[in-house]
């Protein structure tokens, strides 16, 4: 679950990924993280599939994102597999920002099972995009697990 300033900025990076696999922008180009996507048959298809689950859940939250801004939606789009460690460590990576700027809604949605290592990583569900496989993180992934 993202707080709300991750839910935009996730939703803003997004869509600037959506751009980068258009071909209309010159920067990010070599953002490791567009790899799961640009993997797909159609990743603009899968990276649409992704801004609609986001859509939905910023709607369900009271946001009001720009679905018009979603290039490509198509809800049949394959399930992408992502590993348990990469999942991992993108939850750790969130718990470790949310903390630090959002301690109350830190501590009302996240702390407990942060500290509960049997929901690391067993229950960590994905976006509805994704599925969770055993496995390391991902070859392309930079970034350094944080400690718990």
């Amino acid at each position: 679950m993202l707080d709300g300033k991750a839910l935009v900025a996730c939703w803003r990076e997004t869509l600037l990924a959506q751009k980068v696999l258009l071909g209309q922008t010159r920067g990010y180009t070599k953002h490791p993280q567009l790899e799961r996507f640009r993997a797909q048959q159609d990743p603009v298809a899968a990276i649409g599939s992704y801004l609609v689950g986001l859509h939905a859940a910023a709607g369900a939250r009271g946001y009001n994102f720009d679905a018009a801004k979603i290039q490509v939606v198509d809800i049949t789009v394959p399930q992408i597999p992502v590993t348990v460690g990469q999942l991992e460590l993108e939850y750790r990576v969130l718990c470790q920002k949310v903390a630090a700027r959002d301690p109350r809604w830190f501590a009302e949605h996240l702390q407990a099972a942060s500290e509960n290592s049997l929901l690391l990583p067993q229950q960590l569900r994905p976006h509805t995009l994704f599925y969770s496989v055993p496995g390391a993180r991902e070859s392309w992934e930079k970034a350094a697990l944080p400690p718990r």
